[in-house]
């Protein structure tokens, strides 16, 4: 599997607000969408980390726009791990209008790793740290 991952999606008319373009949830969803598919490519669908009784949750997402998403166009939601810690990782982002490559916006998410039980932070397992290539945090080049 590729360090870094490639989701596909075409903008949906329910994601697309008042002004005629994708809404900030949009993106969100996007992103999660990916970095889901990503983990499951990888061998951690989201029931794997339930049976291990630990997952990653997320602390903080940061997204900076830079040009709108409009219906019907299909995107392509770039994604990577760009640091692997103790107990957090940082992924990365960047979404693409699939028709010309026009990056739409560049985003991240830092996740914390937590025992279900507890709620508390837990040490990220070897098992989920060695599934994942870290990627330098700056852009990927196509």
């Amino acid at each position: 599997m590729p360090a870094v991952f490639e989701h596909r999606r075409q903008v949906a008319d329910r994601e697309i607000d008042e002004l005629g373009h994708a809404n900030n949830q949009a993106y969100l969803t996007w992103m999660l969408e990916a970095a889901n598919a990503h983990s499951a490519a990888q061998g951690w669908p989201a029931e794997k980390y339930f049976a291990l009784g630990s997952c990653w949750v997320v602390r903080r997402h940061e997204i900076e726009y830079l040009v709108s998403a409009k219906p019907k166009d299909e995107i392509v939601v770039k994604t990577w791990v760009s640091t692997l810690e103790r107990i957090s990782s940082e992924r990365r982002y960047e979404i693409l209008r699939a028709a010309d490559g026009k990056l739409l916006a560049r985003a991240s998410t830092l996740w914390a790793w937590i025992d279900m039980k507890t709620g508390r932070p837990a040490r990220v397992p070897p098992e989920v740290s060695s599934a994942y290539e870290v990627v330098a945090p700056a852009a990927p080049q196509p």
